[in-house]
């Protein structure tokens, strides 16, 4: 599975942004997430799509302000985000892994499948 992200810039506090992640293949059966990493901080999980049951689940840091979507038949998924803070600054990877169990989801090492990133850069 070749995944490729797209849809980053530069936007002011408050601005809004959609991230896409074009796939070459999204099976109903792939867990599908977005991560984002801060210069001189680790990966850390933004959302994801669990495979069963289509769960989305959001870490606190942006729940109420980013919203992800998926569509199998478009093999694609999306990152809707609002209200960008500075603190959302980052380059953001859309993510994709088989078998990925619940527990497992914001865990990075659970997805054997990664696009190349997508700078999103929000301004004071």
């Amino acid at each position: 599975v070749q995944l490729q992200a797209s849809g980053g810039g530069l936007v002011p506090a408050g601005g809004s942004l959609t991230l896409s992640c074009a796939a070459s293949e999204m099976p109903s059966s792939y867990t599908v997430s977005w991560f984002r990493q801060a210069p001189g901080k680790e990966r850390e999980f933004v959302s994801g799509i669990h495979r069963s049951g289509g769960r989305k689940t959001y870490s606190d840091s942006v729940k109420g302000r980013f919203t992800i979507s998926r569509d199998n038949a478009k093999n694609t998924m999306w990152l809707q985000m609002n209200s960008l803070k500075p603190e959302d600054t980052a380059n953001y990877y859309c993510a994709a892994g088989a078998g990925v169990i619940l527990s497992s989801l914001r865990n990075s090492r659970a997805y054997a499948h990664w696009g190349q990133g997508t700078q999103v850069t929000v301004s004071s």
